[in-house]
């Protein structure tokens, strides 16, 4: 399987600046979105290093009406203790993300389920796909929900990312959105309504798009301190490497 990094992850955000020590991305469009916005930075810093790029993102977003600050670090590194004392002593989030990828042709199919329906969004039903986003991404706040709706509507048309739904026993039960490159294919915000959950509709959604991208290498991120990483090990997903992140938002 070819080497598969964070950099084959797709990011919304647009380098707008950048230096020797770090990439700074940024989405107008979507100012909530904390993964859009942040900097990257290419090789562990000092804290000296870091409290300018600190106090330069502040800057960047307070004049942008943006409440955050979000930060990750070179791939397979951990934060040295220094910084790690100083996210914990002044309110951010620390974690970190792992990075999987599966040859179609490894994942574990299933029965057919006759209660289960999934399809590609189309212009018939690109509002039942919103509205079960949006009641969703209401939990992060009425702003967030808003923009969120309106990236799906301009995805939709973009033609490299492609939208999933799925049903049970005809109510719209979960989602999965595909990111199409050369090599892989990206799944992301992979849901499943919590109403519908444990029927088996995220192993559908995700054979759906084994099935769809047969030649591709499918990816994906998941938290490296939540529960769903250890299904996608035990569904083949091969694990590829690890990258932390810090974030503040200030009240």
């Amino acid at each position: 399987m070819k080497n598969i990094t964070f950099d084959n992850i797709y990011n919304l955000g647009k380098v707008v600046a950048e230096n020797d020590q770090y990439k700074h991305f940024h989405y107008t469009e979507m100012l909530t979105s904390y993964s859009s916005n942040f900097i990257e930075f290419k090789h562990l810093p000092s804290l000296s290093e870091f409290l300018d790029a600190e106090e330069y993102l502040r800057e960047y977003h307070l004049k942008r009406g943006q409440n955050h600050v979000k930060f990750t670090f070179p791939d397979n590194e951990k934060p040295t203790s220094e910084l790690i004392s100083f996210f914990n002593d002044n309110g951010y989030e620390i974690g970190f993300m792992e990075l999987y990828a599966i040859k179609p042709q490894q994942f574990p199919t299933s029965a057919n389920n006759p209660d289960i329906e999934v399809a590609f969004v189309t212009d018939e039903n690109i509002e039942i796909f919103c509205n079960l986003q949006y009641q969703h991404n209401l939990e992060y706040g009425s702003e967030f929900a808003d923009q969120k709706h309106e990236l799906i509507k301009r995805q939709f048309k973009n033609q490299d990312i492609l939208q999933i739904l799925a049903f049970y026993k005809g109510n719209p039960a979960g989602y999965v959105v595909v990111i199409v490159s050369e090599e892989t294919a990206e799944i992301d915000n992979l849901t499943v309504d919590e109403k519908f959950q444990n029927k088996g509709i995220g192993r559908k959604l995700q054979q759906y798009v084994m099935e769809a991208f047969p030649e591709k290498i499918v990816i994906l991120i998941a938290d490296g301190e939540d529960t769903p990483r250890e299904m996608y090990k035990k569904q083949n997903y091969q694990f590829q490497g690890f990258q932390y992140e810090a974030q503040k938002v200030y009240k």
